[in-house]
């Protein structure tokens, strides 16, 4: 065994020691799917997210991250599913991967772990660099190069047996290592569950997410006011959707994993929408629910309440109408108008009497007509 190979399989074994579920290591180059990013930022898919956009050029080349690169170690750590289908109407639901500990300070440590191994086996001049999701690097390309799984229609990668359920991380390195091969031959076949699932129509075909309508995007990502037209969608969802990945085969087929720890006792929708900012900083802070922030998370909260068209939930979104935040009394309107009762009409007329914003004026009018419907 050369060098290279005897380095690469220590660093492997070490990696699975740390709790990665797969590892695999791939030449730090551009894969064949790269080029693909120009088209997806051109149509527009990548929304509000500006940062995508920014030198694609580096993001598709991970020598231009690290000079010098010659492999990029790319670690899968696998997270629980849970199921959803008995949970209430009125408890949020937040995206699997969302519950415990945030993955990135649960990958991160772990690849610093992996790096600090790297440097003390092949210490003359070594240098590399850890990403978990946070640096201008495509690692589901990377990781597609490491053998680590094959793309999905639903464009999430897919491992013949974590399925498409688990976290990359990614350690640049100018070691050279023995690279793994990609694996071969296509995941889906004629399957298209995933398309059909999707409750937004993101995934336009094939392959094609358009993040201007994914749930996951705009219920984390997205900033200021919703689409009218994707609300109905999000049902009871607070943060990130799991359609896709709970239609596909490849996760169906999963051994049952343990559930990992619950974010907290989880709140009601009610409780979520007048969280105080504290408790949602004490609630959710070491989470990846903070990604949403405060106001998106309580915007969520409204339009899922809207959504249960439960008239016990009517007093509270009448107090939502009169907070502080705007983005909040809008959604809170739209919700009244799903719920429709009198009682709600009666509300969202007191409030379009005294409010001074034109969006949340425009927004209770939008609600006095869907309520009328």
């Amino acid at each position: 065994m050369d060098e290279s190979a005897g380095l690469s399989q220590r660093l492997k074994e070490h990696a699975r020691a740390l709790g990665f579920d797969h590892v695999g290591i791939a030449p730090a180059r551009p894969g064949p799917h790269a080029h693909h990013l120009d088209g997806w930022l051109a149509c527009g898919y990548a929304a509000r997210m500006a940062y995508l956009a920014r030198d694609p050029e580096r993001r598709k080349d991970p020598r231009f991250v690290l000079p010098g690169a010659q492999s990029v170690i790319v670690c899968a750590l696998a997270y629980a599913a849970r199921d959803s289908s008995t949970l209430p109407a009125d408890r949020p639901r937040i995206a699997d991967f969302a519950h415990g500990r945030d993955y990135h300070l649960v990958v991160g440590e772990k690849l610093r772990a992996l790096e600090a191994f790297l440097h003390a086996e092949a210490p003359e001049a070594v240098q590399s660099r850890a990403y978990v999701d946070t640096g201008p690097v495509l690692e589901r390309e990377a990781a597609f190069l490491a053998g680590i799984g094959r793309y999905g229609k639903n464009t999430t990668l897919i491992h013949p047996t974590l399925g498409s359920r688990f976290f990359i991380g990614v350690v640049i390195t100018t070691a050279l290592l023995e690279h793994d091969q990609a694996l071969a031959g296509d995941p889906c076949g004629s399957c298209t569950r995933c398309l059909k699932a999707c409750p937004t129509g993101a995934l336009r075909a094939p392959y094609e997410l358009d993040a201007r309508r994914c749930l996951s995007y705009l219920t984390i990502e997205h900033r200021g006011v919703l689409p009218q037209e994707a609300r109905p969608a999000l049902g009871n969802r607070v943060f990130g959707c799991d359609a896709c990945q709970e239609a596909c085969p490849w996760n169906a087929r999963l051994p049952q994993q343990p559930p990992s720890p619950p974010v907290d006792n989880a709140p009601s929708l009610l409780d979520l929408l007048h969280l105080p900012n504290e408790e949602f900083s004490r609630r959710f802070g070491q989470t990846p629910v903070k990604r949403a922030k405060w106001s998106g998370l309580r915007r969520n909260a409204a339009i899922a309440l809207g959504n249960t068209r439960d008239p016990a939930a009517i007093p509270a979104l009448t107090r939502a109408l009169a907070d502080s935040d705007p983005l909040l009394r809008a959604h809170a309107a739209w919700a009244l108008g799903r719920i429709g009762t009198p009682e709600a009409v009666a509300a969202l007329r007191a409030a379009l009497a005294t409010e001074t914003d034109p969006a949340v004026i425009a927004e209770i009018q939008a609600a006095q007509r869907l309520a009328a419907q």
